[in-house]
């Protein structure tokens, strides 16, 4: 789930490599809305670190 922003931004590269630059800005600002997204979702997760 966390690495879809990372596919999203991937896809832009790709896309802007291809000079598709209305796609390349379109992922980029995905990948942003879903990051910020699953930021604000995780934000208050604990971590349950056993040592």
């Amino acid at each position: 789930m966390m690495s879809l922003p990372f596919l999203l931004f991937a896809c832009g590269l790709g896309a802007a490599w291809l000079r598709q630059r209305g796609a390349a800005m379109g992922f980029w600002v995905a990948g942003l809305v879903v990051l910020l997204v699953l930021f604000r979702i995780h934000m208050n997760d604990v971590l349950n670190i056993a040592l």
